[in-house]
């Protein structure tokens, strides 16, 4: 019976592995999901969980009472319901930081790039990451900095990174603007330590962290998010080091599946001080709740591990998750948040974008800062800068345009600049 305990979960994911190959990607949905509901008159009646009101149902009418009673059962009920928690490895892991390459003539001198290598290791193995480091060479004074979630693998985001003579890397990033308003560039990558689609978790990060005859993460532990995410800690933990960036100004951001990494790095670390989610959508910013675009289930049959296996529990099931996505951003708070959607990206559903952050609002005025104040969404093309929730909807599908860099820039130059 043991060991059909151990084969079991392996057996399942092989099959699981195949599977997955034959199925679209999450934002790339078929006119075969003909279930999707992508018509606001079909959105089910619903009722989000309360933010402001504990598990215990206690009114929560105090800042205090919301960093020490209800921010704490919120963060506990993702962690073991969602995401999926960190475990405690069984033997103590040994961190390495290296910088193992500088240029300081990168973008003809405009720039100073590091290659930064973090290596872990204990008696169960060894993995590790690397995380690049753009930083001005105009400016002596430790500059504010945006930390990428990158869909890239460890060679792809180390080793070949050029930039074009306008300053744009390959993938669209206009770094030469970053640099010349003042801000560094940091890209963590996160093939290294956990596949994309990872489904069997028997290389990378996780096997550092089992127990004895453990071979699978348990049910509540840690998926690919929050794997991705925790790699973004450990980024961080570098960044506090370099005398090129000042650590308590870094915006951790991402787009779509990093999208949700994202906010899901910035609520656990409080050591990020802005969050940006470009067009996140389930699982990132919109509301479970509403069932419109990609579902619970729509994520758990295309990407089984993405999340933990707790949260497969609520596929079509949605109205009993003790949590919505409006929580999520709530627990970012005070630090300001900024959410990203498209028109035409109607899988990550827009609407239930600014809703998730509109609610999200009443933590903030609670915290005394400022939030969105109409439940209607602001026009196309609009973009909410000057408040700690930011908003915009823009033209188009599934990316992010240089309209949404300009915003992003914009948004942290109000909250991470202006106030200096």
């Amino acid at each position: 019976m043991n060991n059909m305990g151990q084969v079991t979960p392996l057996c399942f994911a092989f099959f699981i592995s195949i599977f997955c190959v034959l199925l679209v990607r999450a934002d790339e949905p078929k006119n075969h999901d003909k279930d999707v509901v992508y018509d606001e008159a079909k959105v089910p009646p619903y009722d989000l969980p309360p933010l402001l009101v504990s598990s215990e149902g206690k009114p929560i009418t105090t800042p205090e009472e919301w960093f020490t009673l209800r921010r704490p059962q919120i963060m506990s009920l993702f962690a073991n319901l969602v995401y999926g928690s960190v475990p405690s490895p069984e033997t103590p892991i040994r961190t390495t930081i290296e910088v193992v390459k500088t240029d300081r003539e990168f973008m003809d001198g405009k720039a100073t790039r590091k290659d930064v290598r973090i290596r872990f290791e204990n008696t169960k193995g060894s993995a590790e990451m690397m995380v690049l480091v753009f930083t001005p060479n105009a400016t002596k004074q430790p500059v504010p900095a945006f930390l990428l979630h990158s869909f890239g693998n460890t060679r792809d985001d180390s080793h070949d990174v050029q930039a074009d003579r306008r300053g744009f890397l390959r993938n669209g990033i206009p770094l030469g603007e970053f640099l010349q308003r003042g801000f560094g560039f940091v890209v963590v990558s996160q093939g290294a330590l956990v596949a994309h689609n990872e489904v069997e978790f028997l290389k990378g990060i996780h096997p550092l962290f089992y127990r004895t005859g453990q071979s699978f993460p348990k049910a509540n532990e840690w998926g690919c998010i929050s794997a991705v995410s925790w790699s973004a800690s450990r980024a961080m933990d570098y960044i506090e080091t370099d005398r090129g960036i000042d650590a308590k100004r870094v915006a951790v951001m991402g787009h779509s599946k990093m999208g949700k990494t994202a906010l899901w790095t910035a609520a656990q670390d409080t050591r990020f001080a802005l969050a940006i989610s470009a067009q996140s959508g389930c699982a990132g910013a919109a509301l479970w709740k509403r069932n419109y675009g990609e579902n619970m289930e729509k994520m758990v049959t295309r990407f089984p591990y993405w999340l933990c296996r707790n949260a497969w529990k609520f596929v079509r099931n949605e109205d009993d998750l003790p949590v919505d996505q409006h929580m999520l951003l709530a627990c970012i708070a005070p630090r300001p948040v900024y959410v990203h959607s498209g028109v035409d990206d109607t899988w990550a559903d827009a609407r239930g974008e600014y809703l998730s952050a509109y609610h999200a609002s009443e933590v903030y005025r609670l915290l005394g800062k400022k939030g969105l104040t109409s439940e209607a969404s602001p026009a196309v093309g609009a973009a909410i800068i000057q408040s700690e929730v930011g908003y915009h909807n823009r033209t188009g599908g599934h990316s992010i345009d240089p309209f949404d860099w300009q915003k992003f820039l914009e948004f942290a130059e109000f909250h991470l600049k202006a106030k200096l």
